[in-house]
């Protein structure tokens, strides 16, 4: 009983915004996929700023005091309108063996300066399969703190990233507004309302109390 105690402890600690457990690039825990391998094909985009917020349910009066963007050292990325029909599509040819679940991956850089750096290189959309390859394990001379939330059909995995070997993390309150929003976020019963319009070129969120019921 008490070793399971210390164990819960040790695990709680490790999920800390204030004290991330970082480990090198190629060992951090990717994006799990189990058995759904043909999700693997589905594609996530790279998200606004404001998209950002919509999904997190934060007010845009949250703004950072350095260029009025907020959260300026994180990139997110959505699954695309594809990823949400074909996953629905393969739920229905499936019998509802194939899941509905789509995946989100939300990095917190050290810096802005980073995360300007990193965006240059990665691009703007990417298969699903290819994301612990080309982003996490792509990133060499950097480590990563992996923290992994399941919100009904949204499954969120979040990533701290700084250089290697760097004693403190400088997002480290970004970083926290970020995973004290996803906590507070009710399940999502449903991701239709992310998709866009026919007038629209991209996903659009219609209200915080639409998507997360």
């Amino acid at each position: 009983m008490q070793e399971n105690e210390k164990k819960k402890k040790h695990k709680i600690k490790h999920k800390d915004p204030t004290n991330p457990h970082f480990k090198p690039t190629s060992d951090v825990k990717g994006i799990r996929f189990g058995g759904q391998f043909v999700v693997k094909s589905f594609t996530v985009r790279r998200s606004s700023p404001l998209e950002l917020l919509r999904l997190l349910a934060i007010s845009p009066s949250h703004q950072s005091h350095s260029n009025g963007l907020p959260f300026p050292s994180t990139t997110m990325y959505l699954p695309t309108n594809f990823t949400i029909l074909a996953h629905h599509a393969w739920h229905t040819l499936t019998l509802g063996l194939g899941t509905k679940k789509s995946k989100v991956a939300l990095f917190v850089f050290e810096t802005e300066t980073m995360k300007a750096a990193v965006d240059r290189i990665w691009p703007v959309m990417i298969p699903l399969g290819d994301v612990n390859k080309k982003l996490i394990r792509g990133l060499s001379g950097c480590e990563m703190a992996r923290f992994k939330f399941r919100k009904g059909c949204l499954t969120f995995y979040i990533y701290a990233v700084r250089r290697l070997g760097a004693s403190a993390f400088p997002s480290a309150d970004d970083l926290r507004k970020v995973l004290e929003s996803v906590v507070a976020l009710k399940d999502f019963l449903d991701h239709t309302a992310m998709l866009a319009l026919p007038s629209q070129k991209s996903i659009t969120f219609q209200s915080a109390a639409s998507m997360a019921k």
